[in-house]
């Protein structure tokens, strides 16, 4: 089996018909990704000889982003062996604006990058795949853009620092539940 990428493509809670196509620029992006939601786009890239079954990939995630960055997890992880998918790497709700986030918006600017490429390349330089969604073919492209520079080891300790064990998808109509999963610490 080939190794999997380090980057991909998120497709969850799309649209119906609004993958295929998406799908079809991240292919030819040289973003190889598998979810059921986009069977369509795959089997028109796989027929054209674009990209080979084999070389695609189903992942499982976990929430991972600077306010929940999952260090003892990932860390327990890595030396297992397991590959860890980041989940909502580039943040998402409970009021929560991620890359509006000081840290970030500085580390963005030094690089003359967006806040998205550089919360993708922390989770790389972590050794943790990346499948960011996004319907947008301007910024899927942007978002492959990560390998044309590194961030220092002072971006990264600033980028580990706004930890605040925050889930953006947590469900609150469950916290109550005994086996809740948000509460456990790893």
């Amino acid at each position: 089996m080939e190794k999997i990428p380090v980057l991909g493509l998120g497709t969850w809670k799309a649209a119906p018909g609004e993958m295929t196509e998406v799908v079809k620029v991240a292919i030819d992006a040289g973003l190889y990704h598998n979810e059921n939601e986009v069977g369509v786009g795959i089997q028109c890239k796989v027929k054209e000889g674009m990209v080979r079954r084999k070389d695609l990939f189903i992942v499982s995630k976990i929430e991972c982003h600077p306010y929940l960055t999952q260090k003892n997890l990932i860390s327990i992880c890595q030396w297992r062996n397991v590959s860890m998918t980041a989940y909502r790497p580039l943040g998402g709700s409970r009021g929560a604006h991620l890359m509006e986030d000081p840290v970030i918006q500085m580390i963005f600017q030094k690089h003359k990058k967006s806040a998205a490429q550089i919360l993708i390349r922390f989770q790389i330089q972590r050794n943790v795949i990346v499948i960011p969604k996004s319907i947008n073919p301007k910024r899927i492209l942007e978002n492959i853009q990560v390998f044309d520079f590194e961030l220092s080891e002072q971006d990264m300790t600033d980028l580990l620092h706004p930890d605040r064990n925050l889930h953006l998808s947590a469900f609150p109509i469950t916290e109550n539940h005994k086996d809740y999963p948000f509460k456990a610490e790893y």
